[in-house]
């Protein structure tokens, strides 16, 4: 049985590249982003979507909402799994005051072995996820799941999935509001689509 993940990012909200949101709690979609994520919905409408998960931010939730109604799905199923890296208390700073911190131009530097200020590697951020993706894909019920999260998560299972090392993840894009497709079945996995931005 093949199984096919729509990895969504949420849906871009208003000052997304201003600072590192992270888990800051609040950061919510303004106009432009509910906008984004309607269209979503609208694109994923035509891929017969089994199921909706969400990381539980409240701009991916509401990125996944929409979605799941577009979808005349149930609400989607919140899961911390999907959530964002833990930064800790770099969450909520600007990129001109985390350039200043040594950890994290470290953590930018060899991600697969620098733990944020939160304690989480992207090897960690990897194996949670395709934890995650393991236990859907044995259940015959999803076959087609939407999984919206965040850039660095998609940008883990895309390494995973491609056979890179995880410290390969600024080579490629997962902008706000992108779908990246991911076929999995017992024969292996591969990457149908990389980065498919819905603006």
């Amino acid at each position: 049985m093949t199984v096919t993940f729509f990895l969504v990012r949420h849906a871009a909200h208003d000052n997304v590249g201003g600072y590192l949101a992270g888990r800051t709690p609040g950061i919510v979609l303004g106009e432009a982003g509910l906008a984004q994520a309607r269209r979503l919905g609208e694109r994923m409408r035509t891929e017969k979507v089994s199921a909706v998960h969400a990381s539980p931010r409240e701009r991916a939730r509401q990125t996944a909402e929409a979605i799941a109604a577009a979808c005349n799905l149930p609400e989607p199923e919140i899961d911390d799994t999907l959530d964002e890296v833990d930064f800790g208390p770099w969450s909520g700073k600007t990129f001109d005051v985390l350039d200043a911190d040594p950890l994290w131009r470290r953590w930018n530097t060899i991600r697969s072995l620098t733990r944020t200020s939160g304690g989480e590697t992207m090897l960690d951020v990897q194996q949670r996820v395709l934890a995650l993706m393991e236990v859907i894909g044995r259940d015959g019920a999803y076959g087609r799941p939407v999984l919206v999260s965040h850039a660095d998560v998609i940008k883990a299972v895309v390494c995973h999935i491609l056979g890179l090392p995880i410290d390969a993840w600024p080579r490629f894009d997962i902008a706000p509001g992108s779908v990246t497709t991911i076929a999995v079945g017992d024969w292996g996995g591969k990457v149908l689509t990389l980065n498919e931005v819905i603006s």
